[in-house]
């Protein structure tokens, strides 16, 4: 109750964990209200929000329905960008804790291959993954997740660095235990929630990225994602700006939703905010 109280105090955490559970909640409504398959053909192309009953948000430039697409497409962002971060924290993790807990040679070589990575733009790096290994669903999470791992990895670190010297670490290495044990189980714990708070920025941009990809027709088309939508609305823009619009409210809200979400979990579990 503590930790609810405390998140709860920031008025834009509140807010952003409502938007959150309403776009969680088209995901899983999504079969039940759209049964049909979101991409298959339903009207008349190019109909106005409201201006037919049945298609609520209108229909794109191929007569698909937008509402569904944007139902459906709630659930593959959510997926991408909760895989994406997942990828991405656990090697930042790994690559981090490495560096962090041994230090010396084996620091600077992590931190060179990291500052690598670093130096090139994430996007542009995506690209050439998409490029080399595919576009599917599953190959655009993984390469959004391998993109984005430095960046936790660099936090890890400065997190493992901090604690590897704490006194409840060398009790550990006193009693003999093994390297892995003291990594992974004694510091990783006090080592995560400011991976957990960036963890929310991870899954914010991998939502853009995907976005992004969709956009220039790298990403799958096989899927009803909201960046495909985006897409598919380029033709048109000047004239039906709304196929476009749509799922660009839609990504705002959602990426809006998981920072203020991620500011409340800071507020949260920064020690220095709890109450005396």
């Amino acid at each position: 109750m503590g930790f609810l109280r405390r998140y709860l105090r920031n008025p834009g955490a509140a807010i952003g964990l409502v938007l959150l559970l309403l776009v969680l909640a088209m995901a899983g409504s999504a079969d039940l209200l759209y049964p049909r398959d979101p991409l298959a053909l339903a009207g008349r192309p190019l109909q106005w929000p409201f201006q037919n009953a049945r298609f609520l948000l209108g229909t794109d430039a191929s007569g698909r329905d937008i509402a569904a697409q944007i139902f459906h497409g709630a659930r593959i962002s959510l997926l991408i960008g909760f895989v994406a971060t997942i990828v991405a924290i656990a090697l930042g993790i790994i690559v981090g804790a490495v560096a962090g807990y041994y230090g010396g040679l084996i620091d600077d070589l992590l931190m060179r291959v990291t500052e690598a990575f670093q130096t090139v733009p994430s996007f542009l790096l995506l690209l050439v993954l998409v490029a080399v290994f595919g576009s599917s669903i599953v190959t655009v999470t993984l390469a959004i997740g391998i993109v984005s791992w430095p960046a936790p990895a660099r936090l890890a670190r400065a997190e493992f660095l901090t604690l590897r010297n704490r006194e409840f670490v060398q009790a550990c290495r006193t009693l003999g235990l093994r390297d892995s044990a003291i990594i992974f189980r004694e510091i990783l714990p006090n080592a995560m929630p400011p991976l957990i708070v960036y963890a929310s920025v991870v899954m914010a941009l991998a939502i853009l990225l995907e976005s992004a990809l969709a956009f220039l027709n790298l990403s799958d088309p096989n899927v009803a994602s909201w960046g495909n939508l985006i897409g598919h609305g380029r033709g048109v823009l000047r004239t039906q700006w709304y196929v476009s619009a749509i799922p660009g409210v839609a990504i705002l809200l959602t990426v809006l939703a998981v920072s203020l979400v991620g500011q409340g979990l800071n507020d949260a579990l920064n020690p220095r905010l709890k109450p005396r």
